[in-house]
């Protein structure tokens, strides 16, 4: 029964992302959106620096997908801390307190989104809202499993149960008015080098997955207002064939700047990549040539490639 309900669920995810993906057909010249403004929330992997640093090499780069996709536009977007409209920040869980790190003062996705909306946002007819959430609700469940409190197959229904709380918030949004919103889950932690380290590469690419699949599952009826970016299809090409990208490592983190508290959420001592500049790379190495910044995150070339590929898939789409 169980191998039967995850091929049903398996199955399901992959129409709702094929749905998405697809959904409303691809925009012309004359018929593709020019956007007023672009609104961002979500974790590390979208914070462009809420607390002065990104989770990447802060080396004054365009180090982050949604700077990259929003400079195709010719706009900008600034972290809401410095007044802008990206409320993503590092460490946060889709709706779970305590974030990945232990803090529980950070605000969750779902805070930010309250917060956006209870400020008086609202959305124009040409707004696009960018989201991501499910690196940290992994980073947690799989300190959960460490500690003795969560068991793997208990990591892996509370990483889909997050993936749906995140599609709950895309739906949120919608139905407050948003009329374009761009959605990506996790990339696939199991192929992350804190993965290797751990010796838990099935057990993360599992919970990834499972999280990428309850939010598809969640707003599969969405299509008309939400695209899916597949950051996962996307970073395991980074991996699979790092040389096609530019890369000559997929497996190292780039970044030495070791911290001494847990700032990422995989324990004390280890590489953060928020504390990493120009100046805190491995000895002769090129940031660019990775990867990996940290166990963890990505590098600013690929976020800034992965930024073109959500601006190309946005095109298609709208």
């Amino acid at each position: 029964m169980a191998v039967k309900w995850m091929r049903r669920t398996a199955l399901v995810a992959a129409v709702a992302s094929a749905t998405l993906l697809a959904a409303c057909g691809s925009s012309t010249t004359e018929s593709a959106i020019t956007p007023d403004r672009f609104i961002a929330f979500g974790d590390g992997l979208t914070d462009i620096g809420q607390k002065g640093t990104r989770y990447t090499v802060n080396n004054g780069s365009v180090n982050n997908w949604t700077l990259q996709l929003v400079s195709r536009y010719g706009k900008t977007l600034a972290p809401a801390a410095s007044g802008g409209l990206s409320y993503a920040t590092g460490n946060a869980r889709t709706a779970t307190k305590p974030d990945a790190a232990g803090n529980a003062s950070t605000p969750t996705v779902t805070d930010q989104v309250s917060q956006y909306l209870a400020g008086g946002g609202t959305f124009g007819k040409s707004d696009i809202v960018l989201m991501n959430a499910g690196v940290s609700d992994v980073i947690a469940h799989m300190a959960a499993v460490t500690a003795g409190s969560m068991t793997p197959t208990q990591m892996v229904d509370a990483s889909r149960q997050a993936g749906q709380a995140l599609g709950q918030q895309v739906r949120r949004l919608v139905q407050a008015g948003a009329k374009y919103v761009v959605v990506t889950g996790t990339y696939d932690l199991g192929k992350t080098p804190w993965a290797k380290t751990i010796g838990r590469e099935g057990l993360l690419s599992d919970a990834s997955s499972r999280f990428n699949e309850g939010l598809l599952v969640e707003v599969v009826d969405l299509g008309a207002n939400v695209l899916y970016i597949d950051t996962a299809y996307y970073v395991n090409l980074y991996v699979g064939t790092p040389g096609s990208y530019g890369f000559n490592n997929a497996t190292t983190p780039v970044c030495i700047s070791v911290d001494a508290s847990n700032g990422i959420g995989i324990g004390a001592g280890q590489v953060n990549s928020a504390l990493c500049t120009g100046s805190t790379l491995l000895a002769n190495a090129a940031a660019d040539a990775y990867v990996f910044a940290d166990p963890v995150y990505l590098t600013p070339s690929a976020h800034r490639q992965l930024g073109n590929y959500a601006y190309d898939r946005l095109r298609a789409r709208w």
